[in-house]
């Protein structure tokens, strides 16, 4: 996947809440075009294989039952520095700390629960992307 591409999750939270339609719209509003586009459920294990590098972590298993709780929506964006912006687009993970206009700023309620993934390098944007799509569902 080139640096011009990263990963995004639309979390259960903002799925049961009703937020797809209004994140999508904000994502692609900011320029971003969407490569693939799934919605899915993680099962615990993806879960767990999913947010491996925080398994020793106190969070990992409230981190695990909140991902698998509900649907989510994968998707893959494009976008010329794709990552870094769709960081600044996201906001911080906790939403008091997130900047106005951003996406866990509006449609966030905590740090756990906090609407949106999204890669934090280039490296784990390909990882991610390939975790959740296989190279057919790719355009």
């Amino acid at each position: 996947m080139p640096s011009n591409r990263t990963f995004t999750m639309i979390k259960p939270d903002a799925v049961e809440n009703g937020y797809i339609g209004a994140i999508l719209t904000k994502i692609i509003a900011s320029g971003f075009r969407i490569v693939s586009m799934k919605m899915t459920q993680l099962s615990q294990r993806d879960a767990e294989l999913f947010y491996a590098i925080h398994k020793e972590r106190s969070f990992f298993n409230d981190l695990v039952s909140f991902m698998t709780r509900g649907p989510i929506v994968a998707a893959i964006l494009e976008k010329e520095n794709a990552v870094d912006d769709f960081r600044t687009l996201i906001g911080a993970t906790n939403p008091k700390e997130a900047a106005d206009g951003t996406l866990r700023k509006q449609f966030a309620s905590s740090v756990g629960e906090n609407a949106v993934h999204g890669s934090d390098s280039n490296e784990n944007a390909e990882i991610e992307g390939a975790f959740h799509f296989s190279g057919r569902e790719i355009f």
